[in-house]
């Protein structure tokens, strides 16, 4: 991690998971299953947490908006997307709300936290699979 990579995970209020980067535990994640799918068992999932509140979604746009209960406040974004048959992508887009202009990288650890409890319900394929398309 170089310093600029340094200053962007601790020095700002918020991180996005991309098919390419830096940091590997911030990379795309791919699932065997379909959009459809996907976005019902997400959907379930968030509804019955106590940790998240699911603000909105939308099936058609693969997209869900949540908000962090407990803890600091965090505003997610969630986007599923099919790129293959059985073959789908799920990002992250996280802010942390706060005084501050930056959460010390709660936002990075946050998303990191998501791919854990995700990867329980959804069959994991891997990471950054665009590369080999």
């Amino acid at each position: 991690m170089n310093i600029k990579q340094w200053f962007s995970t601790y020095f700002t209020n918020h991180a996005e998971t991309s098919e390419e980067h830096w940091n590997e535990a911030l990379r795309t994640h791919y699932f065997k299953t379909t959009k459809d799918k996907a976005f019902t068992q997400l959907e379930d999932y968030y509804n019955n947490s106590s940790k998240y509140k699911l603000v909105s979604s939308s099936i058609e746009h693969g997209e869900m908006s949540l908000q962090t209960v407990k803890g600091k406040k965090a505003f997610i974004v969630v986007s599923i997307v099919m790129v293959q048959p059985y073959r789908t992508a799920i990002d992250y887009s996280v802010t942390t709300e706060s005084a501050l202009p930056f959460d010390f990288g709660h936002s990075h650890k946050l998303i990191q936290k998501q791919h854990e409890e995700i990867r329980e319900l959804l069959p994991f394929l891997e990471t950054a699979m665009a590369h080999k398309m």
